[in-house]
């Protein structure tokens, strides 16, 4: 019997599905978790669309999202942003 790797990105459907999943994972993640976060639902809305939307190039997008990418919280930032969300503090 073969597995399937479950790949949420495939389950964020809309947008208030990203809102949710990123809202959850700032809230009980990691900084690295929560990067990772925002690369999985940057993959669920289209890196092309989140790039173009974020105003950086697709190839900075895929790299500042790597596993080994420390991007810059500027980028997060417009990242966060182009998925429809704001970073807020309470």
């Amino acid at each position: 019997m073969s597995t399937k790797l479950f790949d949420i990105a495939a389950h964020l459907e809309t947008d208030e599905d990203i809102r949710q999943f990123l809202k959850e994972s700032a809230a009980t993640s990691t900084t690295t978790e929560f990067i990772h976060a925002v690369g999985i639902a940057a993959r669920a809305k289209g890196m092309t669309t989140v790039a173009k939307q974020a105003g950086v190039t697709r190839a900075s997008l895929y790299k500042s999202l790597a596993d080994d990418g420390k991007p810059q919280f500027e980028t997060i930032h417009k990242i966060v942003t182009a998925l429809g969300c704001t970073l807020a503090i309470h």
